[in-house]
């Protein structure tokens, strides 16, 4: 917790009035047109820099040299299929990466669009895996103004700069239009899910406008943060003598990025909805047989507001209504002709052709006056298909059905609901934002880093059911690679030491007995556990983060579908769970159910085995797909949930971090939300996790070691022996293991795991604390010495699960304490983050392209320690270097894109990645449920005790009365006998 208000004296990070000046802001003190004290700003006409990517030293590249001939291989050999590869650094989009991004649009889960701060639709995200950063720079909002009497008139696009081709002679495209905005006068406002544009008299000096931008991103809400829409309020204030005509204009081209506009029959469709909401539908027909996409855009009539559109028009001087003829309409009148509404449908457009519509709001704005203008944007695809053949309805569809032309009726609802969300939106950040004990641009930073959940390539279905599937599921998929497919479900019992595998061979099961499961009698259905007397039931009433658990309110199932997002966009992988261990901390504040849901998906496929063979990049070595036991590195990319580990780097089934993490953020999970049917149902994947790892612990002394390669999320930099990072985790998953077995009724493998904890703890700090931090590893390597950031990963978990500490504090301070002078402060005086690897002589490890990176959400992650450990100073100091880095003016530029990490001279790797949510771990250590901060101690220096609260669990006959089987994978290649 922050201590008293140690950032009293900290300057506001740019308050409004310096951007924007208080008479401006006092007339759009209303109806939330003025932006927020806190959020991140700039003025529309900062310069976007492009942004400089990291590269190899030449040592780098001599090491690395066959992975890369092997993943050039690799990718040449996907790409012939019509396929992606996950991990591509040769391929560059033709957009360079610039410091332009803003607040992107939609909620989670059904594609998104980015909005850059000067008001460019950018990064569309409609297909699944795939993303193309460049503009439409047809899709813009404009505005026409006319002073009573003619004397006044205003015409410009509401963004800034010159368009390319702007002033050529007959140009009949959006070259035509007004350009006129310099930016000087305005400004971007970005809290999200919000961002506000204040045009403080421009391009009328009598005129001020305000933008509201609004997605529906509401924290336990899992309706309404599932659609694909945005609302966008215009707020206008007349401060002139004169009444003011105004007509805002919104304009869409019918594309999904790219030059999709381009490739023909797409349709145009005017529409007349209820409560005054009218518009145009955009129908896009998709390549490559992807499904089709419909677009609404609309504005929402008044008394005061007159609505009108233009269906179609064209880009070239062959189309029958051009972008120039459309201009000079809106100049002349304000406004499209009524009956515009009942042209039907346009022709389609034919190939080569862009093909766009326009809707315009009118109204007169008295002197001294005010006026507000809804427009919206929605977006249908109601399925997403992956490409090797399984197509899923997605969320939204669950309430508006599977029509493209649920759009229509998104679009409506939006324009009627926005007041609501704004509403909910404003009760879940008003009590961050009025902490006066926290600096403000961790306030807003907090906030916008949450930009990935909608832009790191969510995908959010609505049933576990595939919608349609062009594979006959197992027999098929197998007959590609040419190979078996094995699954384990656990049956076994801790006693016997005995299970069954189920295996398919040519679509035949056949049974052997292997491994240390848990018997078939002792694993009870999901209901029967529920119907057990003496287990405690939680009911489903809402609890805040700052109450007793982090249980959602909602009348319906706990049934939320099923949720992927991405490593990154440059790492197309779902669900990446090294990754997750960081980002998941924002996912279990804000929507536990997804959460949990995600942890039952990797529970199910701890369970598994697929036995195709697959290829590892970094030695050329043969493995299968996915071992039982082990922990997947991700649910897959071009077959999620069917086909995992889509990573073929190294061979993660060899990895000492996947279980461990599995295993500490299950416990997280479970002591967060106490719920008891969750912790029942994934315990069997807990055990056979902790038991999968065993094998690594060679020497039986309790402590696993590393084999030598980068057997961990780090994955170039090379392990010997015992190291801080994996040794930590391990220590705390041991704990958490025996603190769940514990309050789930399983002693005798808690007693197993604590008797583990004490033997390997000594050996962790035999082998690695030099006496004042824990070594990199038990090596003799150049490195082995060097101060990792991360070391005390396990310690984080540990204190955030509301477990005793894993060392002594004087230990764990020492360690944060040199970590924060040398990884931090050594590195430009602290304004970078906090450097990966660090030399006990002050200089950067360079021993690896990772070792010399600075990684943001560890950095994050590391100040989350240092809070939990009563550091709050050192802690906002370090996380302060990622905002001064990547978000600030003076910084580069990766502001709604924040990069897995940068070099220290800033130069990115892999943007919009997934990571930095860990700034939410931040968070949970300054606002900790209560079902954790109450929880019972457990002793871990004597014998386990039970606590009274779970005195009435059944203990004494271990995990039969209560464990659940995890469900089977439906059609998938895996195969069950349940």
């Amino acid at each position: 917790m922050v201590s008293g208000n140690i950032f009293h004296c900290r300057k506001h990070s740019w308050p409004p009035e310096e951007y924007i000046n208080r008479t401006t802001l006092h007339l759009l003190d209303f109806d939330s047109a003025a932006p927020p004290e806190q959020a991140w700003r700039r003025r529309l006409n900062s310069h976007a820099n492009i942004l400089k990517e990291f590269s190899v030293t030449f040592t780098e590249a001599i090491k690395m040299i066959r992975l890369g001939i092997r993943l050039w291989s690799y990718i040449r050999e996907e790409a012939s299929q019509g396929r992606k590869a996950p991990i591509d650094p040769f391929t560059r989009e033709t957009c360079k990466p610039s410091a332009s991004q803003g607040v992107p649009l939609g909620g989670m889960g059904s594609g998104s669009i980015s909005r850059g701060f000067r008001g460019e639709f950018r990064h569309w995200q409609i297909v699944p895996g795939t993303c193309d950063g460049s503009p439409i720079m047809a899709n813009q909002f404009s505005i026409f103004i006319s002073r009573e009497g003619g004397n006044k008139k205003y015409a410009s696009v509401l963004a800034p700069g010159q368009h390319e081709g702007l002033g050529k002679s007959g140009d009949q495209g959006i070259s035509s239009w007004g350009w006129n905005l310099s930016g000087q006068h305005s400004t971007y406002h970005a809290l999200f899910p919000r961002a506000w544009t204040i045009y403080d008299g421009e391009p009328d000096p009598e005129l001020k406008v305000s933008c509201r931008q609004i997605s529906p991103f509401i924290p336990h809400n899992y309706r309404d943060s599932s659609l694909p829409t945005a609302v966008f309020v215009y707020t206008l204030v007349n401060t002139g003598k004169e009444r003011a005509k105004v007509s805002l204009l919104f304009t869409w081209a019918n594309s999904i990025g790219g030059i999709s506009h381009l490739s023909g029959d797409h349709v145009n469709e005017p529409f007349i909805g209820e409560d005054g909401v009218s518009g145009v539908l955009l129908h896009h027909k998709t390549a490559k047989e992807n499904p089709p996409v419909t677009f609404a855009i609309a504005a929402c009539e008044t008394q005061n507001v007159s609505v009108t559109v233009l269906p179609s028009f064209g880009l070239s001087e062959g189309s029958h209504i051009t972008a120039k003829d459309m201009w000079g309409k809106m100049v002349q009148d304000g406004q499209f002709d009524r009956e515009n509404c009942y042209s039907g449908q346009s022709m389609p457009s034919s190939p080569g052709e862009t093909l766009c519509a326009a809707v315009s709001a009118s109204a007169w704005v008295e002197p001294h006056g005010k006026c507000t203008v809804a427009f919206a944007l929605a977006w249908s695809s109601p399925k997403v298909k992956f490409l090797k053949g399984s197509s899923y309805h997605r969320r939204y569809t669950k309430y508006y059905g599977t029509s493209e032309r649920a759009a229509l009726n998104i679009v409506h609802d939006a324009l009627t609901n926005y007041k609501q969300w704004e509403e909910e939106i404003e009760k879940w950040q008003s009590p961050i934002l009025r902490d006066d004990r926290l600096p403000e641009w961790y306030k807003f930073t907090l906030f916008n880093e949450l930009y990935f959940l909608v832009a790191g390539g969510t995908v959010w279905i609505d049933s576990s059911l595939p919608a349609t599937s062009s594979k006959n599921s197992l027999h098929q998929s197998a007959a590609v690679e040419n190979t078996n497919v094995n699954v384990t479900i656990a049956k076994g019992n801790s006693r016997r030491g005995a299970a069954v595998e189920n295996s398919v061979t040519d679509g035949y099961n056949t049974t052997s007995r292997k491994g240390l499961e848990y018997d078939e009698e002792e694993i009870h259905t999901r209901n029967t556990c529920e119907e057990k007397p003496g287990i405690p039931q939680e009911s489903n009433s809402h609890h805040s983060i700052h109450k007793d658990t982090l249980k959602d309110p909602q009348d319906e199932t706990d049934d939320v579908g099923r949720f992927l997002y991405l490593e990154g966009v440059e790492y197309i992988m779902w669900c990446t769970y090294d990754v997750h261990f960081y980002a998941s901390f924002a996912l279990l504040e804000l929507f536990p159910k997804i959460e949990l849901s995600i942890q039952r998906e990797f529970a199910k496929a701890v369970l598994s085995e697929d036995g195709r063979r697959v290829k590892f990049l970094a030695e050329g070595n043969w493995g299968i797909r996915k071992v039982r036991g082990a922990v997947p590195h991700d649910l897959g990319t071009h077959d999620p949930w069917h086909e995992m580990n889509a990573y073929n780097i190294h061979d993660t089934s060899q990895w000492k971090d996947l279980n461990p993490k599995f295993v500490l953020q299950v416990y997280r999970d479970f002591a967060a939300t106490r719920d008891f049917s969750f912790g029942a149902e994934v315990w069997p994947a807990v055990r056979a996790a902790m038991e999968y790892m065993e094998q690594f612990d060679r020497d039986s002394d309790g402590l696993i070691e590393n084999d030598g390669f980068p057997d961990q999320t780090y994955d170039t930099w090379t392990v010997h022996g015992i190291s801080a990072y994996c040794g930590c985790l391990w220590l705390a998953a041991l704990q958490a293991a025996a603190a769940m077995a514990l309050q789930l009724g399983d002693k005798p493998f808690a007693e197993k795991c604590k008797s583990k904890f004490f033997k390997a703890k000594l050996v962790f700090e035999e082998k690695l604390w030099n006496g004042s931090y824990f070594n990199y590893d038990s090596g003799s390597s150049s490195n082995s010495k060097s101060i990792q950031a991360d070391q005390l990963a396990g310690q984080w978990y540990t204190a955030s699960s509301g477990l005793p500490s894993l060392f002594d504090d004087y230990k764990i301070k020492s360690s944060l304490h040199k970590i924060y002078d040398f990884n931090v402060m050594k590195v430009k005086g602290g304004k970078m983050g906090a450097v990966n690897g660090m030399h006990p002589n002050g200089k950067v490890d360079e021993s690896c392209m990772q070792s010399r990176e600075i990684w943001t959400g560890v950095t994050y992650g590391v100040a989350a320690t240092m809070i939990l450990s009563g550091m709050e100073e050192q802690a906002f100091t370090t996380a302060e270097g990622i905002f001064t880095a990547g978000w600030s003016e003076e910084g580069y530029g990766y502001w709604f894109q924040t990069p897995e990490g940068w070099t220290i001279d800033g130069h990115f790797r892999s943007l919009i990645y997934m990571r930095p949510l860990a700034i939410w771990g931040m968070q949970w250590a300054l606002s900790m449920p209560r079902a954790i901060l109450d929880a019972p101690s457990i002793n871990f220096m004597d014998r386990i005790h039970v606590s009274p609260h779970n005195a009435r669990l059944p203990h004494e006959t271990g995990v039969r009365k209560i464990a659940t089987k995890a469900k089977c994978f439906g059609n998938s290649v895996f195969h069950c006998s349940c």
